[in-house]
């Protein structure tokens, strides 16, 4: 299972945000390269406590053992237009670099964190998540958005 708290995972990810691009088209979805670079930022604020989180959504309760399963033992990739967590949908045009910069930071900041770092409260589709779920979770949906744009 790949996670953040790998230093190897956290190198690669990075070096992949470096050949993400402004104009990079995306697969599927409808942000474009800065809007999912402030969507990813705010998710991993989610899993460092540092934002409200949403009730548990009722699909969530249904469906979370076996995508839980799926996503964190099997290390299959998140599907796309997966479901997003309110809070954390972005609309609004954002400055590209500003973004980029900001995700950077705050993969490096819950990286270096370590277990210590993860929320207590319940994500908003698989409930309680051990700080090594979370890890792993963050890690899936970063390479998530980055295969959204082919990198």
């Amino acid at each position: 299972m790949k996670s953040l708290f790998e230093a190897a995972r956290v190198e690669e990810v990075k070096e992949r945000l470096v050949r993400l691009h402004p104009d990079s088209e995306r697969q599927w979805g409808k942000m474009n390269p800065a809007q999912a670079l402030a969507h990813c930022t705010a998710a991993m604020d989610l899993a460092m406590g540092k934002a409200p989180v949403s009730p548990r959504v009722f699909i969530g309760r249904l469906l979370s053992p076996l995508v839980k399963k799926s996503l964190l033992v099997k290390g299959e990739p998140m599907r796309r237009n997966a479901t997003t967590e309110k809070s954390c949908l972005v609309t609004d045009e954002r400055d590209f670099v500003v973004e980029r910069q900001r995700l950077r930071e705050s993969i490096e900041r819950f990286a270096a964190g370590g277990p210590g770092i993860c929320t207590k409260h319940p994500h908003f589709f698989f409930g309680p998540l051990t700080p090594v779920e979370w890890a792993a979770l963050m890690y899936q949906h970063l390479d998530h958005h980055l295969r959204q744009f082919r990198v």
